[in-house]
């Protein structure tokens, strides 16, 4: 009788050790997801930036999300050079000059015209709900994504990076 229970047991063990090793539902999404970006030409990175302070907070929020970056192929190297780099979160702070509401500056306040200014806010305003950042350097776009959708949020995403890259901005 005790032999038995204790090969139970041994077999109780190893059978959970498997099932917890193995990926949930919500990490197999996420590959999925992550491969499928790849072949849109996204470069996805786990980042952490540092927020604007929010209105009423003593100190700024870090964010700890995937970046879904687009890099910037085929761009004049002087154009690529005259690129000034910018970040906007998705937070309610002072630094709001030509963003939509609930979006705030932490680089590249009033460094962009007007024309620019309302292309990006076209953007920002067409991107899913759980993007938490945009940020542009010469070097690539990208999103701040908490991935909580599916292909249709990620195409969201390239068309709106995409459209930040051919504005040259």
């Amino acid at each position: 009788m005790w032999k038995w229970t204790i090969i139970v047991l041994i077999m109780m063990s190893l059978i959970g050790s498997v099932m917890w090793a193995m990926p949930t539902r919500r990490q197999t999404e996420q590959a999925q997801l992550r491969s499928r970006a790849r072949t849109f030409g996204f470069q996805v990175q786990l980042v952490t930036l540092e927020g604007p302070r929010a209105s009423g907070e003593a100190e700024p929020e870090e964010f700890r999300r995937p970046a879904y970056r687009l890099l910037r192929h085929g761009v004049d190297s002087r154009v690529r050079e005259r690129l000034q780099p910018w970040r906007v979160f998705r937070v309610r702070a002072l630094s709001c000059d030509g963003l939509p509401d609930g979006w705030s500056w932490t680089i590249g306040e009033r460094m962009l015209d007007a024309g620019r200014l309302e292309l990006l806010a076209e953007v920002l305003q067409s991107l899913p709900h759980d993007v938490v950042a945009v940020e542009s350097t010469p070097i690539h776009v990208s999103a701040l994504w908490g991935e909580n959708g599916g292909v249709d949020e990620l195409e969201r995403i390239r068309d709106g990076l995409q459209r930040i890259i051919e504005g040259n901005f």
